[in-house]
């Protein structure tokens, strides 16, 4: 069983999309989520105290900032802005695919975990995700 999931982003940043997976889920099985995107990834993370989606968001930006950071001059792809090679560098640290047990119709995620679309490029996008049920 398949479907798509559209996640419309407005900029970095972690958007839950939890709900929407697990409305669609049933039976028993495994669940593969793939982002159809190449500056873009998937996590899992908690999901009740939203500084945790700050903390993390800051924490990458710093470890990989723009372009136009002096410590990045080095890049060569930024032809697509400032954002762009970075977002594709952080797309290469973080999972682009998720693979979460489905138990009686059921996401057998923790008690504090939400499934996150991890946005990083600086403009508005339509995300999609495949959702692979078996």
């Amino acid at each position: 069983m398949q479907t798509r999931f559209e996640i419309a982003t407005t900029g970095p940043g972690l958007y839950e999309f939890t709900p929407q997976v697990a409305e669609w889920v049933t039976g028993t099985g495994l669940l593969t989520l793939f982002i159809q995107h190449s500056s873009a990834s998937l996590v899992i993370q908690e999901n009740a105290d939203p500084e945790v989606q700050t903390d993390l968001q800051n924490y990458f930006s710093r470890l990989v900032p723009p372009t136009t950071d002096p410590s990045m001059r080095y890049l060569t792809h930024t032809y697509e802005g400032p954002d762009d090679m970075p977002a594709h560098i952080k797309a290469a640290l973080l999972p682009t695919h998720l693979s979460i047990p489905v138990t009686d119709g059921g996401l057998a995620l923790g008690t504090w975990q939400g499934i996150y679309l991890f946005e990083h490029r600086d403009r508005v996008h339509r995300r999609g995700v495949i959702a692979h049920l078996c």
